[in-house]
């Protein structure tokens, strides 16, 4: 891992963020902590899942102190590619077969909401982040992606969810790309700019009363007079509870999160803004899209009319090259239309994999709790989970109450194996051009 991408790191660079930190605004003056506090909640990561905790805690005025390893959204908050969608990668059924009928249609309702809670809370504080709800397109290659769009279609319709199966005509009309089998619309979700909304909650949680502490890495933690006290380099925090929200960038204390999950390394690349005429041939109605391969590929257009096309792969080493050339080939054969254009900027980070592609709820001790494993669905997931974890401490929801059942952390078998064979797997696909 690049000194860049680690989560240690206190700064932001283009490798790790590219056009995200370059237009996103609003971000907080914060300091390091330094010296002793108390509180009554101490929140460890400030991306969208501990941020969020923070600000419903200060919405029932309960104090909070957040401490943050690197800079606020350094993680998968400020890298991912800004699609809020409703439910997991996993189809319905089969979340409801892996937790069972009660956790899993709870779990399926609550993150069928998720989109409508990102949007109300961007719009509760006016937070900037170039939000658009005109919904989402699965776009189905072959087949065989038609035909796993049908089944999610179905199954999601089982639920009554308003989601509406696409022909390839219609599709090509929706996306500007006659490369489509189909595609399933969800118009409960949308896009935004991922660093700007990370960095909105932290302003709305400010606002609200919460302490926010950057580059102050939790470094140990103990227990303290009936509660705990997390120490960092230079100070600690006393506090009833500890809410754990690092996911798949987490070290120190609780790095089994990290270890319970697999890498899998996400790129992107930015066109500059296209003309108006181009722009207005591709996705047209400004949903966000990806396709069915299992090496998948997305696109969307941010505010100023640049494609943001996206795929599994790192920008390391030899892989820099590799993902750049191949992505360049692939959106010129999806998209004819743009010419030679070439890329402005590019970006990667990590999505943490799960065994069962599912997130997990921890009870790490008696008052420190935790979820973590959002599958490359961060942004609706990381929102809601955090109310829910808000909830719990606050005594709002009981553990029979979750959407989810408490399990302990475990560390995945030959993670790191796993990981290599997902970086080189997909650089060794991309090299070959095996694509569409």
């Amino acid at each position: 891992m690049n000194a860049g991408d680690h989560a240690g790191a206190a700064q932001h660079s283009s490798l790790t963020h590219g056009l995200w930190e370059r237009t996103a605004s609003g971000l907080p003056l914060l300091g390091s902590l330094e010296g002793d506090l108390s509180t009554d909640v101490v929140v460890i990561g400030a991306g969208y899942t501990g941020l969020s905790t923070a600000l419903c805690l200060r919405e029932s005025r309960v104090p909070v102190v957040v401490l943050e390893a690197a800079d606020i959204g350094f993680g998968g908050s400020g890298r991912n590619v800004g699609l809020v969608n409703a439910g997991m990668w996993v189809m319905p059924d089969t979340v409801v077969a892996r937790l069972g009928p009660e956790h899993g249609e709870r779990l399926l309702q609550l993150l069928s909401e998720a989109p409508a809670l990102v949007f109300n809370i961007i719009s509760k504080y006016s937070i900037e982040c170039e939000a658009v709800r005109c919904g989402t397109l699965h776009c189905g290659v072959g087949r065989g992606g038609l035909a796993e769009l049908r089944q999610r279609a179905s199954q999601w319709r089982a639920r009554s969810a308003p989601v509406e199966l696409l022909d390839a005509t219609e599709t090509g009309k929706r996306t500007g790309s006659s490369t489509f089998s189909g595609a399933l619309f969800d118009p409960r979700a949308g896009t935004i700019q991922p660093l700007a909304y990370a960095r909105g909650l932290a302003a709305a949680a400010l606002n609200e009363g919460a302490k926010i502490f950057v580059r102050s890495p939790a470094t140990a933690v103990v227990a303290d007079e009936g509660g705990w006290r997390v120490h960092t380099p230079s100070g600690s925090v006393r506090a009833q509870w500890v809410v754990i929200a690092t996911d798949a960038y987490a070290t120190g204390p609780w790095d089994i999160v990290r270890r319970e999950q697999v890498h899998l390394p996400y790129f992107n690349f930015a066109l500059p803004p296209l003309d108006r005429a181009v722009r207005e041939s591709i996705l047209p109605g400004r949903e966000g899209a990806w396709d069915t391969r299992a090496v998948l590929s997305s696109f969307r257009l941010d505010s100023a009319g640049r494609l943001i096309f996206g795929s599994v792969g790192s920008l390391r080493g030899s892989g820099a090259a590799v993902h750049r050339q191949w992505a360049l080939r692939a959106v010129r054969r999806i998209f004819p239309q743009l010419g030679c254009l070439e890329f402005e900027s590019g970006w990667f980070g990590h999505i943490g994999m799960t065994a069962d592609n599912l997130p997990r709820f921890h009870v790490f001790a008696p008052h420190v709790v935790g979820v973590n494993g959002y599958n490359g669905r961060g942004i609706g997931p990381g929102t809601t989970f955090g109310r829910v974890l808000a909830g719990f401490v606050l005594g709002q929801l009981r553990e029979q109450d979750l959407p989810l059942p408490v399990s302990e952390p475990r560390s995945v078998a030959l993670r790191s194996v796993r990981e290599a064979i997902y970086a080189s797997g997909a650089q060794m696909l991309h090299f070959a051009g095996a694509r569409f």
